[in-house]
């Protein structure tokens, strides 16, 4: 059984705190409820987090889907380096974020939600995980199907190779072969 990789989870996490941080902060901010601050910093403070988060790192096994457009934000992620790389970094950040968006009710669910993906980077960050982008694959320029030469003319179930039937223009020449 293979390792968990907890920063893809932690990822998937804040993301959709930074999501719930924002659709509260709009309602707090809309309502005008009292303390409508709190909720205008969670707004902010989402837009931070979902911008930050929205780029996937790469996994250490297998393959990992690039999220559409990510790689632009990457490159931003990457140009701060170990301040956006590593995980004991993240985990302190979004813990710092999701204190003042506890003093409003309708943020408090994106602050519960980025304190859990807080612990989860910390989990990551004792793990020795840390955050690198996804390169293009090498592969993209070959085609998979050049590899097949011709496509089978038997619908399946197909016999065994030595008992398949050989089609007619091979029947035929080596008919007219064996008679002369």
């Amino acid at each position: 059984m293979g390792q968990i990789e907890w920063a893809m989870w932690a990822n998937e996490q804040a993301l959709a705190a930074g999501l719930i941080l924002v659709i509260g902060g709009v309602v707090g901010v809309a309502g005008q409820f009292k303390g409508w601050q709190f909720a205008a910093y969670g707004i902010a403070a989402g837009v931070f987090i979902m911008l930050l988060e929205y780029p996937r790192g790469k996994r250490r096994k297998g393959t990992t889907l690039e999220r559409p457009g990510q790689s632009y934000l990457a490159a931003v992620v990457k140009l701060f380096g170990p301040l956006t790389r590593n995980y004991y970094v993240r985990a302190v950040l979004h813990a710092c974020l999701a204190v003042p968006g506890g003093f409003m009710l309708a943020t408090v669910l994106g602050t519960v939600n980025l304190g859990i993906a807080s612990i989860i980077y910390l989990l990551a960050a004792v793990r020795k995980e840390e955050w690198s982008p996804i390169q293009e694959q090498q592969s993209k320029g070959r085609q998979p199907g050049k590899s097949i030469h011709q496509p089978p003319t038997n619908p399946p179930p197909r016999p065994p190779a030595e008992r398949r039937r050989k089609p007619e223009d091979d029947v035929a020449t080596e008919d007219t072969a064996t008679t002369n």
